[in-house]
Protein backbone atom coordinates (compact mmCIF):
# COMPACT_ATOMS: atom_id res chain seq x y z
CA UNK A 1 0.00 0.00 0.00
CA UNK A 2 1.06 2.91 -0.80
CA UNK A 3 0.15 5.81 1.04
CA UNK A 4 -0.22 9.25 1.64
CA UNK A 5 -0.33 9.81 5.06
CA UNK A 6 -1.23 12.43 8.25
CA UNK A 7 -0.82 12.37 11.61
CA UNK A 8 -2.21 14.90 13.87
CA UNK A 9 -1.00 15.36 17.55
CA UNK A 10 -2.46 16.71 20.63
CA UNK A 11 0.96 17.88 22.20
CA UNK A 12 3.12 19.75 18.51
CA UNK A 13 6.25 18.82 19.71
CA UNK A 14 5.31 15.16 19.44
CA UNK A 15 5.48 15.92 15.83
CA UNK A 16 8.93 16.32 15.66
CA UNK A 17 9.04 12.77 17.36
CA UNK A 18 6.65 11.30 14.92
CA UNK A 19 8.77 12.56 11.95
CA UNK A 20 12.13 10.60 13.42
CA UNK A 21 9.95 7.80 14.05
CA UNK A 22 8.80 7.28 10.55
CA UNK A 23 12.69 7.63 9.77
CA UNK A 24 13.16 4.76 12.27
CA UNK A 25 10.65 2.38 11.17
CA UNK A 26 11.88 2.94 7.65
CA UNK A 27 15.43 1.49 8.95
CA UNK A 28 14.32 -0.84 10.43
CA UNK A 29 12.30 -2.11 6.70
CA UNK A 30 8.66 -2.01 9.03
CA UNK A 31 8.10 0.58 6.19
CA UNK A 32 9.48 2.89 3.10
CA UNK A 33 9.25 6.44 3.87
CA UNK A 34 9.44 8.56 0.11
CA UNK A 35 9.52 11.49 1.52
CA UNK A 36 7.84 13.50 5.04
CA UNK A 37 7.68 17.06 6.59
CA UNK A 38 6.67 18.74 10.00
CA UNK A 39 4.31 21.09 8.05
CA UNK A 40 1.72 23.94 10.02
CA UNK A 41 -1.07 25.97 8.33
CA UNK A 42 -0.81 29.70 9.07
CA UNK A 43 -3.30 31.99 9.48
CA UNK A 44 -3.23 33.50 6.07
CA UNK A 45 -3.70 29.48 5.23
CA UNK A 46 -0.29 29.37 4.07
CA UNK A 47 1.74 26.10 4.53
CA UNK A 48 5.22 26.28 6.26
CA UNK A 49 7.51 23.20 6.63
CA UNK A 50 9.36 22.84 10.26
CA UNK A 51 11.34 19.64 9.20
CA UNK A 52 11.91 17.66 5.83
CA UNK A 53 12.94 13.96 5.52
CA UNK A 54 13.59 13.51 1.76
CA UNK A 55 15.21 14.95 -1.02
CA UNK A 56 11.79 15.37 -3.31
CA UNK A 57 10.27 17.68 -0.79
CA UNK A 58 10.24 20.76 -2.95
CA UNK A 59 7.19 22.87 -2.58
CA UNK A 60 4.70 23.04 -5.37
CA UNK A 61 7.08 22.35 -8.52
CA UNK A 62 7.20 19.59 -10.53
CA UNK A 63 10.35 17.93 -9.76
CA UNK A 64 9.15 17.50 -6.20
CA UNK A 65 7.44 14.42 -5.15
CA UNK A 66 3.86 14.07 -3.70
CA UNK A 67 4.33 15.92 -0.19
CA UNK A 68 5.53 19.08 -2.14
CA UNK A 69 2.89 19.53 -4.44
CA UNK A 70 0.14 18.82 -1.61
CA UNK A 71 2.29 21.84 0.10
CA UNK A 72 1.95 23.98 -2.31
CA UNK A 73 -1.45 23.27 -3.93
CA UNK A 74 -3.03 23.53 0.22
CA UNK A 75 -1.31 26.90 0.31
CA UNK A 76 -2.50 28.02 -2.57
CA UNK A 77 -5.79 29.35 -3.75
CA UNK A 78 -6.56 25.93 -4.72
CA UNK A 79 -6.26 25.20 -1.19
CA UNK A 80 -9.38 27.02 -0.03
CA UNK A 81 -11.15 24.93 -2.27
CA UNK A 82 -10.33 21.94 -1.01
CA UNK A 83 -10.06 22.70 2.51
CA UNK A 84 -7.91 25.63 3.35
CA UNK A 85 -8.50 27.27 6.92
CA UNK A 86 -12.14 26.38 6.95
CA UNK A 87 -11.96 22.85 6.21
CA UNK A 88 -14.96 23.55 3.70
CA UNK A 89 -15.31 22.00 0.17
CA UNK A 90 -16.68 23.73 -2.93
CA UNK A 91 -15.71 25.46 -5.52
CA UNK A 92 -14.72 24.15 -9.52
CA UNK A 93 -12.77 21.25 -8.41
CA UNK A 94 -15.21 19.14 -6.91
CA UNK A 95 -18.88 19.33 -7.78
CA UNK A 96 -21.06 20.87 -4.68
CA UNK A 97 -23.79 18.77 -4.88
CA UNK A 98 -21.78 15.51 -4.95
CA UNK A 99 -22.93 13.74 -1.12
CA UNK A 100 -19.16 11.90 -2.14
CA UNK A 101 -17.51 14.97 -1.89
CA UNK A 102 -16.54 14.89 1.76
CA UNK A 103 -14.50 11.94 0.32
CA UNK A 104 -11.67 13.45 -1.19
CA UNK A 105 -8.20 12.97 -0.84
CA UNK A 106 -7.14 16.56 -0.80
CA UNK A 107 -10.21 17.57 1.54
CA UNK A 108 -8.97 15.18 4.17
CA UNK A 109 -5.40 16.06 4.15
CA UNK A 110 -6.49 19.86 4.12
CA UNK A 111 -8.66 19.23 7.45
CA UNK A 112 -5.80 17.44 9.22
CA UNK A 113 -3.46 20.48 8.75
CA UNK A 114 -4.83 22.80 11.04
CA UNK A 115 -3.87 25.94 12.03
CA UNK A 116 -1.40 26.79 14.03
CA UNK A 117 -0.95 22.80 14.99
CA UNK A 118 2.05 20.64 13.80
CA UNK A 119 1.28 18.01 11.60
CA UNK A 120 3.11 15.02 9.98
CA UNK A 121 2.51 14.41 6.33
CA UNK A 122 4.59 11.80 4.03
CA UNK A 123 4.50 9.28 1.17
CA UNK A 124 4.89 5.77 2.69
CA UNK A 125 4.88 2.36 1.67
CA UNK A 126 2.87 -0.05 4.07
CA UNK A 127 2.64 -3.60 4.18
CA UNK A 128 -0.13 -2.99 7.44
CA UNK A 129 -1.44 -0.18 8.78
CA UNK A 130 -1.05 -1.63 12.56
CA UNK A 131 2.63 -0.99 11.94
CA UNK A 132 2.30 2.80 12.07
CA UNK A 133 -1.02 2.98 14.10
CA UNK A 134 0.95 1.63 16.85
CA UNK A 135 3.98 3.36 16.41
CA UNK A 136 2.35 6.23 16.48
CA UNK A 137 -0.25 6.01 19.14
CA UNK A 138 2.20 6.50 22.24
CA UNK A 139 3.20 9.68 21.06
CA UNK A 140 -1.27 10.58 20.69
CA UNK A 141 -0.59 10.58 17.35
CA UNK A 142 -3.58 10.15 14.77
CA UNK A 143 -3.14 9.10 11.51
CA UNK A 144 -4.82 9.15 8.19
CA UNK A 145 -4.04 7.81 4.93
CA UNK A 146 -5.02 7.89 1.24
CA UNK A 147 -4.02 6.19 -1.97
CA UNK A 148 -1.16 7.99 -3.42
CA UNK A 149 -2.76 7.35 -6.81
CA UNK A 150 -5.77 8.79 -5.53
CA UNK A 151 -4.07 12.01 -4.15
CA UNK A 152 -2.24 11.99 -7.66
CA UNK A 153 -5.65 11.83 -9.67
CA UNK A 154 -7.12 14.49 -7.33
CA UNK A 155 -3.87 16.96 -7.79
CA UNK A 156 -3.71 16.60 -11.46
CA UNK A 157 -7.92 17.47 -11.00
CA UNK A 158 -6.58 20.37 -8.95
CA UNK A 159 -3.92 21.98 -11.31
CA UNK A 160 -6.33 21.92 -14.11
CA UNK A 161 -8.96 23.51 -12.03
CA UNK A 162 -6.29 26.21 -11.28
CA UNK A 163 -5.51 26.46 -14.79
CA UNK A 164 -9.50 27.07 -15.86
CA UNK A 165 -9.76 29.77 -12.55
CA UNK A 166 -7.07 31.69 -14.17
CA UNK A 167 -8.43 31.89 -17.78
CA UNK A 168 -11.72 33.04 -16.00
CA UNK A 169 -10.52 35.34 -14.11
CA UNK A 170 -8.01 37.13 -17.22
CA UNK A 171 -11.81 36.68 -18.92
CA UNK A 172 -13.49 38.67 -16.80
CA UNK A 173 -10.90 41.48 -16.58
CA UNK A 174 -10.24 41.81 -19.80
CA UNK A 175 -14.25 41.87 -20.15
CA UNK A 176 -14.77 44.00 -17.73
CA UNK A 177 -11.74 46.57 -19.54
CA UNK A 178 -13.73 46.37 -22.57
CA UNK A 179 -16.76 47.41 -20.86
CA UNK A 180 -15.25 50.06 -19.07
CA UNK A 181 -13.58 51.34 -22.47
CA UNK A 182 -17.12 51.34 -24.12
CA UNK A 183 -18.52 53.52 -21.19
CA UNK A 184 -15.85 55.78 -21.58
CA UNK A 185 -16.10 56.23 -24.92
CA UNK A 186 -19.71 56.45 -25.12
CA UNK A 187 -19.72 59.30 -22.49
CA UNK A 188 -17.20 61.05 -24.67
CA UNK A 189 -19.42 60.97 -27.52
CA UNK A 190 -22.60 62.30 -25.35
CA UNK A 191 -20.01 65.01 -23.98
CA UNK A 192 -19.53 65.71 -27.41
CA UNK A 193 -23.29 65.75 -28.76
CA UNK A 194 -24.09 67.87 -26.39
CA UNK A 195 -21.06 70.68 -27.37
CA UNK A 196 -22.58 70.33 -30.87
CA UNK A 197 -25.88 70.55 -30.05
CA UNK A 198 -25.25 74.17 -27.64
CA UNK A 199 -23.69 76.19 -30.89
CA UNK A 200 -26.94 75.38 -32.83
CA UNK A 201 -29.65 76.32 -29.90
CA UNK A 202 -27.93 79.25 -29.41
CA UNK A 203 -28.10 80.53 -33.06
CA UNK A 204 -31.66 79.67 -33.58
CA UNK A 205 -32.54 82.27 -29.96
Amino acid sequence: MNNVITVSFLDDSKAYEGLTLLKELDGQKQLSLAEGAVVFRREDGQIETKDVIGDNVLVGTATGGVVGLIIGILGGPIGVLVGGATGVLVGSLFDAHDDDQTDSALAMIGRSVEVGRATVLAQVGEQSPDVLDAAMAPLGGVVLRRSVDDVEGEIAAAEHAQRAAKRAARKELVDRRREQAKETIRAKLQELKAKLRHPIASAGN
